[in-house]
């Protein structure tokens, strides 16, 4: 975007007006941005290689929070609906983007029939659930493609906000009178929309599958979410959006995530012995930081910078961070080491089980610890221990897996040639994430204690003067705000 030299001017005007007002005041805007893979130790690199970067800038006048976790598991749909849920998944229901729930029927498209058979079904939400995958702007989600179940006695398709069991923070401050607006990389985002699917006044879902996975590419691809952030703070609606309420102006809030970062982890990733950023992984953080440069500018621009609370996060890191961990196992070897029968297996560099038979996860426990080097396991979570570390009881909900593996570091189930790492599991590189708020009232301060994501939903709602125990994951979980807030 290119910005004229008034608008420069009129931005660091605006910028050098900002007083030293205590984190308590309220802000007109809040804007969230998830760059996808950035661990909190990559901030610290990221600066120190480039010290007179926007990022660097941002923490001047930021809380930061050097020891932050993301949702356990760490996949991306859980992450996202610990950031504006303030819920992790056993409250959330929402476990990975590919999982099971034992209450559940195949989609039409695969069966032909409504609800049909004995319940029990894999529930996806990725671009499987697209009218047309192959097309960046695939059409949305085809309601033929998603799970069903019954309610009330009736087969109804399930789309991924009414999966959702908990409000979002998008929902609230819609409810609120004001205007929000979020971008993801697949329409099955509309999960931010939350159970009534009234969150968003715009959604702006380009579909990341149609894109050629390289950092060149998905550079590319989200220069469509930075054009998308730059129209909203300058209240347009980019064309291809899914539009509820016409915009009148900025959003109370607004977002959505990075996608390079990503990539050029699970390609390229870290140089071997100094951890140092490959070229490609330098470049993918070199455009986020020019991007929010982008941001910063247009704020200061329409003058709203110092009314706007910026917040850079992840919704997971990616794992492993040192590529001599990295070892292959195929997914594969996953079952025939349970030595049952199993419902459905999701495999990342974690592995959540669900067995046909629950009296079964005696058996299959036994068996997958005489298979712990074959397969490195670290750790195996399965009965009372699942609720003890807050994952729930899978006799009591459909959508909590029997067993949790949890492999050594480095390791991914995957047949994948390509990736060197990969995200969704526990690990704290899958984990430990980057989490810093920016505004230029606020001191900078480093928070080195433990903190949770979700910790962002209820100070959002807090900083735009909204009542965050209106979110119920909050009021469930007892999810405090992040300090300073």
């Amino acid at each position: 975007m290119q910005f004229s030299y008034l608008c420069l001017f009129l931005g660091a005007l605006a910028s050098g007006q900002a007083s030293a007002r205590s984190s308590q005041k309220v802000y007109k805007y809040v804007a969230t941005f998830s760059v996808d893979g950035l661990h909190s130790s990559d901030v610290g690199k990221y600066t120190a290689r480039r010290p007179n970067s926007t990022i660097a800038q941002l923490l001047e006048t930021a809380y930061r929070y050097t020891d932050a976790f993301t949702s356990g598991p760490s996949d991306s749909f859980p992450g996202t609906m610990n950031l504006y849920t303030g819920g992790s998944p056993r409250t959330t229901g929402i476990w990975y983007d590919d999982t099971y729930d034992r209450t559940y029927y195949l989609p039409y498209s695969t069966t032909g029939t409504n609800c049909s058979g004995p319940p029990g079904a894999e529930v996806a939400y990725d671009e499987s659930k697209d009218y047309n995958s192959t097309e960046l702007f695939s059409g949305g989600i085809d309601p033929q493609n998603l799970p069903q179940t019954i309610i009330n006695g009736k087969c109804v398709n399930v789309y991924p906000h009414q999966r959702l069991r908990v409000n979002t923070v998008f929902e609230v401050v819609h409810a609120a009178g004001l205007q929000t607006a979020y971008t993801d990389k697949h329409p099955s985002y509309d999960v931010v929309r939350g159970p009534s699917g009234k969150g968003l006044s715009v959604g702006y879902f380009p579909e990341i599958a149609a894109v050629p996975v390289t950092v060149k590419d998905t550079i590319a691809y989200d220069e469509l979410h930075v054009g998308a952030f730059l129209a909203w703070i300058n209240g347009k609606t980019p064309a291809h959006s899914e539009i509820q309420d016409e915009l009148k102006g900025t959003p109370s809030v607004f977002g959505g995530n990075f996608q390079a970062v990503s990539v050029a982890q699970k390609t390229k990733g870290y140089v071997p012995g100094s951890l140092d950023f490959t070229p490609d992984l330098l470049q993918a953080l070199d455009f986020v930081d020019a991007s929010f440069a982008k941001i910063v500018a247009a704020l200061k621009c329409k003058r709203i910078y110092d009314d706007t609370l910026i917040v850079v996060t992840a919704k997971h890191g990616q794992a492993p961070i040192d590529p001599s961990l990295y070892q292959k196992i195929s997914p594969k070897l996953i079952a025939p080491a349970a030595g049952v029968n199993l419902s459905f297996v999701t495999a990342d560099d974690i592995a959540l089980i669900f067995l046909e038979n629950h009296a079964d996860v005696d058996t299959a426990v036994d068996n997958l610890n005489g298979k712990r080097d074959e397969l490195r396991i670290q750790d195996i979570i399965s009965h009372e221990r699942l609720t003890y570390l807050g994952y729930g009881d899978p006799l009591k909900d459909p959508a909590v897996p029997d067993i949790i593996i949890r492999p050594e570091l480095g390791v991914i189930y995957t047949g994948s040639t390509a990736k060197i790492a990969e995200h969704g599991g526990l690990s704290d590189d899958d984990r430990k994430v980057a989490c810093f708020i920016s505004n230029p009232s606020l001191k900078k301060t480093i928070y080195d204690h433990k903190v949770s994501t979700k910790q962002v939903a209820p100070t959002i709602l807090k900083a735009l003067g909204l009542n965050p125990k209106a979110l119920k994951a909050v009021v469930l979980e007892d999810t405090g705000l992040l300090d300073g807030f």
